[in-house]
């Protein structure tokens, strides 16, 4: 699977290499401006938020699955899961299957939340693309999906 192309591709102007990188950046902290405020919004930590936004239509999780989705070392995750764990957004039951394992899923107070915090992005989103003029719109989604597409298929190259 890490192959690298068959042609060589050809060459990138260093103009469109900086602005490409300097617009990602820019975006990459814009996303993390708008994650930290929407966990402040719901009085959450940004790891909590983005852990709770996991189980969307997962009625349990692992640890280790949700350390592997978010790309934590488990240790971290068992913080994280505490803290909602305290605040009645998650629950543990033991694994019918395996006892050594701990299935987490979201109490109803936690599917609450979730069902606020996933409304509320869905409404940035919305006011997002109210930017964006109509007719631009799918392009610019398709395009982000090309986007996305390259990135993952770039990361798989260089690990």
């Amino acid at each position: 699977m890490n192959q690298k192309p068959s042609s060589p591709a050809p060459e990138i102007p260093a103009f469109l290499l900086r602005d490409f990188q300097e617009i990602m950046a820019d975006m990459a902290q814009c996303c993390k401006e708008r994650s930290q405020f929407q966990a402040d919004r719901f009085g959450l930590l940004e790891a909590e938020l983005r852990c709770l936004m996991l189980f969307g239509d997962e009625r349990y999780l692992t640890s280790k699955h949700i350390a592997r989705k978010m790309n934590v070392a488990k240790s971290r995750i068992s913080k994280i899961v505490a803290g909602l764990v305290d605040r009645g957004l998650i629950k543990r039951s033991p694994d019918p299957d395996d006892s050594r394992i701990s299935l987490l899923s979201l109490t109803p107070e936690g599917q609450s939340l979730l069902t606020q915090v996933t409304a509320y992005s869905r409404e940035m989103s919305r006011i997002i693309l109210q930017f964006i003029a109509p007719e631009q719109r799918v392009a610019i989604i398709e395009s982000l999906g090309a986007l996305r597409t390259s990135m993952k298929t770039a990361r798989d190259l260089l690990e």
